[in-house]
């Protein structure tokens, strides 16, 4: 006999497929090393660029500036984008494709980091734009900052779901997040990231006590809210 806590375990793991094209369907898949395989030689090659015409100290303050435009990018992208709920039976599968499938199994493996083609423009553009406005060395060192956040919080977003973390920074992190799934999914959208919370006054509440009801949203076993939609 199957336990009730093995079928949540393989319900919240085994996502099903997006597209009825299993063609399709591969591409929503993704291995948690492709983000470092195809954005890693991309920050190698913007730090060496901005290296050759910045000096070190130069090149680190601009970095710092670049990975805080990508916390700022990761919180909202997550709260305005991924949590737009739009009308109508179109935008309810967008949504769900976009995000929805991951708050209904967030542990499956192959759905906790980003598929290449959706990452390609929220890194493509900001990276153009520094590029564009600050130049070939300070657009370079704000990029590298960029580029090596957004594979940060996509390495860390997988760890959270799928390891135990050892250190107390990385149990709080992940606590945060799972509030975020599994308690409130209005709160708490910073992952890599969770300050922006408080400054925006979404981070995840307290848990009521133990003797003080809390609802459905409380509780670990309550549905998501997505619906599962294939396309």
């Amino acid at each position: 006999m199957t336990l009730p806590h093995t079928d949540r375990a393989q319900r919240l793991r085994a996502s099903p497929p997006v597209f009825r094209s299993p063609f399709l369907d591969r591409f929503t898949r993704v291995h948690p090393a492709v983000p470092v395989l195809l954005y890693g030689p991309v920050v190698v090659l913007l730090a060496v660029l901005a290296l050759a015409r910045l000096k070190p100290a130069t090149f680190v303050g601009d970095c710092v500036l670049g990975y805080g435009a990508w916390t700022l990018t990761e919180y909202w992208v997550h709260r305005a984008v991924f949590h737009f709920s739009p009308r109508g039976p179109w935008g309810e599968r967008l949504h769900w494709v976009m995000h929805g499938i991951h708050h209904d199994h967030p542990n499956d493996p192959r759905r906790l980091v980003m598929p290449p083609l959706a990452s390609l423009p929220i890194i493509g553009s900001p990276v153009g734009v520094m590029l564009l406005v600050l130049g070939a060395g300070h657009g370079s060192a704000a990029a590298t900052g960029y580029v090596a956040g957004y594979v940060v919080y996509d390495e860390l977003h997988f760890h959270l779901h799928h390891d135990s973390p050892s250190t107390a920074l990385g149990r709080r992190l992940r606590n945060h997040h799972l509030r975020h799934h599994f308690q409130d999914d209005s709160r708490g959208f910073g992952i890599s990231c969770p300050y922006w919370d408080h400054v925006f006054a979404t981070a995840p509440k307290r848990r009521a006590p133990a003797n003080r009801p809390c609802g459905a949203r409380c509780r670990p076993e309550a549905r998501s809210r997505f619906t599962s939609r294939r396309i």
